[in-house]
């Protein structure tokens, strides 16, 4: 499985940015695929999830603001009133076993990672 993101940048608080991770090869659509974010000397964490049927998870950090959705092989996440807490490295990821990461994705459980896209909000 290769994934490939792409969106970030940079953006004033209150804003909004759009982030798009296309993944191919034969095992991302028997998994579920997440968003992680990690800080500047932080822990990477989870964003969202969202199950091979569509059914999507947000960290309580972000509900209400960010939104996962996924669309045949492209995952996407839209992030809406921007904080500068929500600055940061973004990551997505496959896992091929969803009971591990489900509601809450977790990085030691991820098969397969996308190339970083930094996110900063000022």
């Amino acid at each position: 499985v290769q994934l490939v993101e792409s969106g970030g940048g940079s953006v004033q608080a209150g804003g909004s940015l759009s982030l798009t991770c296309t993944a191919s090869g034969p095992a991302y659509e028997r998994g579920c695929m997440a968003w992680f974010r990690q800080a500047p000397g932080k822990e990477r964490e989870g964003v969202a999830v969202v199950e091979a049927d569509g059914t999507a998870y947000h960290a309580d950090s972000v509900k209400g603001r960010f939104t996962v959705s996924k669309d045949k092989a492209t995952l996407h996440l839209q992030m809406n009133s921007l904080k500068p807490e929500d600055s940061a490295t973004y990551y997505c990821a496959v896992s091929l076993i969803c009971s591990q990461i489900i509601p809450n994705p977790r990085p030691g459980a991820m098969s397969y990672w996308g190339q970083e896209t930094q996110v900063t909000v000022s």
